[in-house]
């Protein structure tokens, strides 16, 4: 019976999964983020749909700002960026802080949230458990170390400012603009759902 179990939920979609993981490899090393449908569905199930179509592979990790945050979800393909780019999901309810190892989507307002998510680096839950949308969704269970160790150099400069469109040219021109103006980011190489 538990292994009839066992077997019936490795054929459900991860989606469909209380609990997956998804590997991230950048190079800077590898980290996993373990994903809790309970405490963000909405959220859980867009960032499973968005690494199941292949949507973060080959892409930068542009926002980092150190003891604050690492932001990704901005595909390098513009054509892929720009499909993505306003296909948004309602907010989640917040269940889980945001601390340190928490990942979450970001968004400029209630109801945005779309392809772009950061890793909280310490304790941001003064500002973001108030604000609607910023519900985590996960937390990394292995390689918070790579998480802190990536470049941080240019914190909000190569890509803070989703709010006020100063992201324009990294959906415009994807990886060759990053690579051009800001060359020390580190690259998120693949992400894969591990189970």
């Amino acid at each position: 019976m538990i292994k009839t179990l066992a077997i019936l939920m490795l054929a459900l979609p991860a989606w469909a999964q209380s609990i997956y993981r998804v590997k991230i490899e950048t190079t800077a090393g590898n980290f996993v983020i373990e994903v809790h449908r309970d405490w963000a569905p909405r959220g859980a199930d867009r960032f499973h749909q968005l690494v199941a179509e292949k949507y973060y592979d080959d892409s930068r990790f542009y926002r980092t700002v150190a003891g604050k945050w690492v932001q990704f979800g901005i595909a390098g393909n513009p054509k892929l960026a720009q499909k993505w780019r306003h296909k948004t999901i309602p907010d989640d309810v917040l269940r889980q802080p945001n601390t340190i190892g928490y990942i979450a989507f970001s968004n400029t307002g209630p109801n945005t949230r779309s392809t772009q998510v950061y890793i909280n680096l310490g304790d941001n839950s003064a500002r973001n458990d108030k604000e609607p949308g910023f519900a985590p969704f996960g937390k990394v269970v292995e390689g918070m170390d790579v998480v802190e160790k990536l470049y941080s150099g240019y914190g909000e400069n190569s890509g803070g400012g989703m709010r006020a469109g100063h992201q324009d040219k990294m959906f415009e021109e994807g990886d060759a603009y990053l690579d051009r103006e800001f060359p020390k980011l580190d690259h998120l190489i693949r992400a894969r759902v591990v189970h």
